[in-house]
């Protein structure tokens, strides 16, 4: 339904190309070096081999995480139009068109600032997860920060790493993901009226997909728990990355410190990528603040009970946070058993 070689086409000339150059740093020796270092400061080992970074432009970028939507996406927009009649054809070509224009604007402004990713399609199991670096964007992005570019890369491989890691070391987390999200996009209901369809129909459709994105505009209120549970997870897969990010990069970093104050400021002002294309097409209520909040999660947590209380979050879908677990790991603690060092407080 969505015409997804367009939406790449309109997302690479919003992105443009970017600053030239060449990386700087071997990005496949750089995330291998990350892997050694995130596995022996966590204890969480993977049991294949981590995807090799790549090094990759703007539009490669956009191509990746417009598979990803593709595959997240066929199963509703399949239902768009049902029950319309002979309005059933274009409501889902004119609904098409409309998502297509919205990702591939969206994808085209997020290639401009993503740095990293690791890439993984949820509900394609045969897929194979890949650690993306964003080349022209590390150099851009070093540069208006004033830091080292090789210090910035090394980061981003670290944080991605970390994410290879969590996912790698856990073979039920993917699976969970994967799950809610596909619970989430089944009990949606996308239809319109069943006898007499009108113009009219095909416009408040339309309507709602570009002011509420398609959870907000075909999910019940009964959703809501839902929508919970996959933000606590990914507020604690995101915290998780942050907290081993100063972990790894006491050591890995001499100048972690300016970096960490100056990417700081720049996600004070910004959404993650994904989570931010997430949240206008999906409609998904994704705050930064709870990324925030999964980050102190977790801190707490190491201090608590140090790395094997950490690696206790991941040992089992019912060991994931709640929301208010997230604000309160003392709970959490409680609740779960995790070992304990000596609880103390943010």
């Amino acid at each position: 339904m969505i015409p997804w070689a367009l939406a790449e086409q309109l997302g690479a000339a919003v992105a443009g190309d970017g600053p030239a150059g060449e990386p700087p740093g071997d990005v496949v020796a750089l995330c291998a070096d990350a892997a050694q270092r995130v596995v022996e400061a966590t204890g969480m080992v993977p049991s294949a081999p981590l995807p090799e970074g790549e090094a990759i432009e703007r539009r490669a970028w956009i191509a990746a995480n417009l598979r990803s939507l593709d595959a997240m996406l066929a199963p509703l927009t399949a239902r768009v139009g049902h029950g319309l009649g002979p309005l059933e054809g274009p409501a889902r070509a004119a609904g098409g068109m409309v998502m297509a224009g919205e990702a591939g604007a969206l994808t085209g402004l997020l290639a401009q600032r993503v740095l990293g990713q690791y890439e993984l399609v949820l509900l394609d199991a045969r897929s194979r997860p890949r650690l993306l670096l964003v080349r022209p964007n590390v150099l851009d992005v070093a540069a208006r920060l004033g830091v080292d570019p090789a210090s910035l890369l090394r980061w981003v491989c670290i944080h991605e790493v970390t994410h290879a890691v969590q996912f790698g070391a856990t073979g039920w987390l993917r699976e969970h993901l994967a799950g809610l999200m596909g619970e989430l996009i089944d009990g949606m209901e996308v239809g319109g009226r069943p006898s007499a369809p009108r113009l009219s129909d095909v416009a408040a459709l339309m309507a709602r997909l570009r002011e509420g994105g398609l959870v907000l505009a075909f999910a019940g209120p009964q959703r809501r728990e839902l929508l919970d549970r996959i933000q606590a997870t990914m507020a604690l897969i995101e915290g998780h990355a942050e907290h081993v990010m100063d972990l790894v990069g006491e050591q890995a970093l001499p100048d972690l410190p300016k970096l960490r104050a100056a990417l700081d400021r720049r996600r004070a002002r910004q959404r993650p990528p994904l989570v931010a294309l997430l949240e206008r097409l999906l409609g998904l209520d994704l705050k930064l603040r709870q990324y925030e909040q999964g980050r102190v999660f977790c801190d707490t947590v190491a201090r608590a009970g140090g790395q094997a209380a950490l690696r206790h979050a991941f040992a089992g879908p019912d060991l994931v946070p709640t929301a208010a677990e997230l604000a309160d790991p003392a709970a959490w603690l409680r609740r779960t058993g995790a070992p304990r060092l000596a609880l103390r407080t943010a």
